[in-house]
């Protein structure tokens, strides 16, 4: 019986020292790292603001902790102070992948967004004759003045001696074949030349009927090869980035994306840089944040030099990270949920929309 006692005893002291540990914890100065993301974290005349910053100073109404913010250079950078312990957790909007919560924990989601994709604006006018003068319509056409010769070539074979006034012989006579062919097809009908052979007349009767199936598929082919693609609907899912010159931010949920499908890109420190890679021509497609990339362009104001396109890659949950088993997340975790359910978040929620 005594020991049974010592031993209850003795579990309610560690379990009491666990606490207090946690609570010193939570009692000391917090070490919050962040990374310069607008609009969710940036900085004016000193202080921090943004979406991720009145996030946390709406949970810490609640909570009262003292804390500060830790600045570092780069996304990766600041993950991997999460996971090291060397900050005691980040409020950046960090979007939550299998591969990052093995390193390390993570809130309940505060931000749901997408991974977009931002390219140049294109003039339709250059695209259209761009397309003009492609190798679609180019081949196009060549296929057609084949099919056109052809046909022309055979009615000649057969009118070439009995209808020699209107046919004639040798190249001139194959010229002749050759319009012929082209007034059938359009159905033109000028009739100045008609076969008068019987074979003449076969070969002119089985070319006015495939004509029509002819012309209708190659005009498709030429209206198709003509028509201003673009690159929203070029661009299907992940696999179809392949096709063009890529950039993403390192460290990133989109460079994580981009890896999974072995899609070749180029990787840059920040959405400033890739942004103005994309301004100086020097890539092709800037895959990232789709609500950081909006922002970024407007608060540059390049909307009319780059677009976002309509179509996502993939949905994003952004949420508070934390070191692995920190004791933090159980105290900020169900305070931060019930800040996603008040009116003054809807509030703050659409002021940056």
């Amino acid at each position: 019986m005594k020991q049974l006692y010592f031993f209850l005893t003795f579990c309610i002291f560690l379990s009491s020292i666990n606490l207090s540990a946690q609570d010193s914890i939570i009692n000391d100065k917090l070490v919050i790292g962040i990374t310069p993301t607008p609009p969710f974290v940036m900085q004016e005349n000193g202080e921090y603001n943004g979406l991720s910053i009145d996030s946390w100073q709406l949970v810490n109404e609640d909570l009262d902790l003292d804390y500060e913010y830790k600045e570092y250079a780069s996304l990766g950078d600041l993950l991997n102070a999460v996971e090291n312990k060397e900050v005691d957790f980040s409020i950046n909007p960090v979007t939550v992948t299998n591969n990052r919560m093995q390193r390390m924990d993570f809130s309940q989601p505060y931000f749901i967004s997408h991974t977009g994709v931002a390219k140049r604006s294109e003039s339709q006018i250059f695209s259209y004759l761009g397309n003009l003068f492609s190798w679609n319509f180019i081949s196009a056409i060549l296929i057609l003045l084949a099919v056109i010769f052809i046909f022309g070539f055979l009615v000649w074979i057969f009118e070439r001696k009995k209808n020699a006034e209107e046919f004639g012989s040798g190249s001139r006579g194959i010229l002749q074949g050759f319009w012929w062919s082209a007034v059938t097809m359009t159905t033109v009908g000028y009739g100045d030349k008609s076969p008068r052979t019987t074979g003449g007349r076969v070969i002119a009767l089985i070319w006015m009927f495939m004509a029509i199936i002819i012309i209708s598929s190659l005009t498709a082919g030429i209206a198709s090869s003509l028509t201003v693609q673009t690159m929203n609907d070029e661009i299907t899912g992940v696999q179809d980035l392949s096709k063009f010159e890529v950039t993403t931010v390192k460290s990133s949920s989109a460079q994580e994306l981009l890896s999974l499908y072995n899609i070749q890109h180029k990787e840059v420190f920040s959405e400033k840089e890739g942004m103005q890679l994309l301004k100086d021509k020097q890539t092709r497609l800037f895959v990232y944040d789709e609500p950081i990339l909006r922002y970024e362009l407007k608060r540059r104001g390049l909307d009319n030099e780059i677009e976002v396109l309509q179509k996502t890659l993939k949905k994003d949950y952004y949420g508070y990270s934390f070191p692995k088993n920190s004791a933090l997340l159980e105290k900020i975790n169900p305070v931060l949920i019930g800040v996603m359910k008040t009116m003054e978040w809807n509030s703050i929620m659409a002021d940056y929309e």
